[in-house]
């Protein structure tokens, strides 16, 4: 891990208003969406309390959350396994450029690989126009696949 004195784990209940409050700065910041906080805090405790939704990972340094990211799944028929989806990467404006997000990364692909009998890959998305993020995946070892992502919300 790059960053000695980081600690990375999975989130907790107590986690859940900084890690809404994360995803609602996120969704401000990314996509210039407005989220209601409330209804964000009530789907990250969800997801912390369920076993089948995902799972969040929180990154602290200086005693404090600095950065989090959610892991969904996407059963794969396929691969007989479940593709581990990154989603919902925040890291506080301070604390960027620091490889928190590598060793994020690094983190969930350790486990995902020591889970290798039920995951078959990792996934995310990332905007077209957001070459500086599409770089950093690429140099984690990502690469751009043949799919299209489309979607109709409700």
């Amino acid at each position: 891990m790059k960053n000695q004195n980081l600690l990375i784990r999975k989130a907790v209940l107590q986690d859940a208003p900084l890690i809404a409050d994360f995803n609602v700065k996120m969704a401000l910041e990314t996509e210039n969406k407005k989220l209601n906080f409330q209804s964000v805090l009530q789907a990250t405790e969800i997801v912390i309390n369920s076993d089948n939704k995902g799972f969040y990972i929180v990154a602290i340094m200086d005693n404090k959350i600095v950065g989090s990211l959610l892991i969904t799944y996407e059963w794969s028929d396929w691969r007989n396994g479940d593709f581990w989806w990154i989603q919902s990467v925040y890291v506080m404006p301070e604390y960027r450029k620091r490889g928190i997000f590598k060793d994020l990364y690094n983190f969930v692909k350790n486990l995902a690989k020591d889970n290798s009998q039920k995951v078959c890959g990792l996934r995310l998305y990332v905007d077209k126009e957001n070459l500086i993020a599409q770089n950093v995946y690429k140099s984690l070892g990502m690469v751009e696949t043949n799919y299209l992502l489309m979607e109709e919300e409700f």
